[in-house]
């Protein structure tokens, strides 16, 4: 087994670990990137990248479907070609991905290193049966990985999650998804839309990350005129019968028994941290939950007796905003500060920004339902805007959804916003940078609003918001 020294060794090649490498290169030129898995991102090969490209497909098969309701008709039934469909995505998304496998191609072959990565102490690695390294600093950037409770085992080989759903050759007839998370909303909404039949089961009642009750609702009911969704779901049996799937639940609304079986049942049920491997109770570090206690502005671990650690996390490793921006800026600060260490240096925050790219799509700005929640319920002031009256979206036949914002009374500080509408990935956007200016509400107001657009329905809800602030404001 060969051994090497290096300052600083960064354990993943995804977004959070490629950041983290050219963010330390600025400080040393010892660096070495380790991989266990191939290349390419969870972005571009299962995640962000091809599930956009379904919900392309998905999204023009539906504006066809919707086109009667302009006066446009089309002649005879939408004839959606699964393989068609499939094969665009596939072949799409491998571009996405040697793209990224390029751009890690193009890294100085001693600075790459292939193979598993395990702890054998605080500062040193063992890289399958071939390297010992010994490492100044480490970055633990190892990305996460679909996960599912056992009872949905018994779906056998018709259990598929995101990592197979993209491989598939054909779409399928019917699916039920696990999981109204992110990822569930997307696909499954995309895979009804492309004619297959959906059924999704959740578990406590969350829809996707909408924390506003008000919201949720109006989610929960816009998504059922399309799909049939329970997130409060009493699923009594999953079997593998005949090949296929087959599910005993309790029907929403009805209360009776219901079994049907389904081609696939695509689990979208999480995706935990990949630290099971990594022997991570070698490298002395402090944990809770089984995740290592970080510094969430510097990104640095603590070691078990308190003190702080040369080892940093980054990214979806440590569960914190399984988000690709997020993973980023992450894998930059972790970089860098493992570069310049023991210079630690806390990295920028920006606002918290989520974007769930369903239709209506749902954005959430800023502090959270469940931050805001938690103040003097006479220290906020909430405005809302029903959207299906918006004169924009009435216009795009896109008038669902309703969108809510948050102001801090005294101050008229913006705090935060969840939505549910059209081109919502926009309108979050410039509530994004107008909370990352600490701007408030009557601020806000004074820029220009164009007639007529959707932003005009965001002026709304912020007028609203104006008047419940109350005299105070700024």
């Amino acid at each position: 087994m060969q051994e090497r020294r290096v300052d600083v060794a960064i354990i993943g090649a995804g977004s959070a670990g490629l950041e983290a490498y050219h963010a330390a290169c600025a400080h040393t030129d010892s660096v070495l990137m380790i991989e266990g898995g191939p290349y390419g991102t969870t972005c571009a090969r299962v995640g962000c990248m091809p599930s956009k490209l379904l919900i392309a497909a998905a999204d023009a098969a539906h504006h066809a479907r919707d086109a009667g309701a302009f006066g446009v008709h089309i002649d005879g039934n939408i004839r959606i070609n699964g393989r068609d469909v499939m094969a665009r995505v596939q072949r799409e998304r491998d571009h996405f991905v040697d793209g990224v496998i390029d751009s890690i191609e193009g890294i100085d072959a001693d600075q790459r290193l292939r193979g598993h990565a395990t702890f054998e102490s605080h500062n040193t690695l063992i890289i399958d049966d071939h390297t010992r390294l010994h490492a100044g600093r480490i970055v633990i950037a190892t990305g996460s990985s679909p996960d599912y409770p056992d009872f949905l085992k018994a779906a056998g080989n018709r259990l598929i999650t995101n990592n197979d759903l993209f491989d598939l050759d054909d779409l399928p007839e019917s699916v039920a998804v696990f999981g109204p998370g992110v990822v569930g909303l997307e696909l499954g909404q995309a895979l009804s839309r492309l004619g297959v039949r959906v059924r999704m089961f959740g578990v406590g009642g969350a829809i996707g990350p909408i924390g506003d009750p008000v919201i949720r609702n109006r989610a929960d009911q816009q998504f059922n005129r399309e799909f049939y969704l329970d997130p409060e779901a009493e699923t009594r049996n999953v079997a593998l019968v005949d090949g296929r799937v087959e599910i005993t639940f309790i029907e929403r609304g009805g209360g009776r028994e219901v079994t049907e079986q389904f081609d696939y049942l695509l689990a979208a049920t999480g995706r935990p941290p990949n630290l099971e491997g990594l022997e991570i109770a070698r490298a002395d570090l402090r944990m809770h939950e089984g995740l290592p206690v970080f510094d969430r502005d510097t990104l640095q671990c603590q070691r078990r007796d308190g003190t702080l650690s040369s080892i940093f996390i980054a990214g979806d490793a440590n569960a914190e905003l399984p988000l690709l921006h997020e993973a980023s800026d992450e894998g930059r600060i972790a970089g860098d500060n493992a570069g310049r260490y023991p210079d630690i240096r806390a990295g920028r925050q920006r606002s918290m920004l989520m974007v769930v790219f369903t239709d209506p799509q749902i954005a959430i700005v800023g502090l959270s339902w469940s931050e805001i929640e938690k103040r003097a319920r006479d220290s906020y002031a909430i405005g809302e805007v029903n959207l299906e009256h918006q004169g924009r979206a009435r216009i795009m036949h896109q008038n669902h959804g309703l969108l809510r914002v948050y102001g801090e009374q005294g101050s008229g500080l913006f705090l935060g916003a969840e939505m549910f509408g059209p081109q919502a990935e926009h309108l979050g956007h410039l509530l994004a940078w107008c909370h990352q200016q600490r701007m408030s509400v009557a601020q806000i107001l004074e820029m220009p609003f164009y007639h007529p657009c959707l932003e005009e329905g965001l002026r709304s809800a912020l007028r609203d918001l104006e008047a419940n602030l109350g005299p105070g404001r700024h």
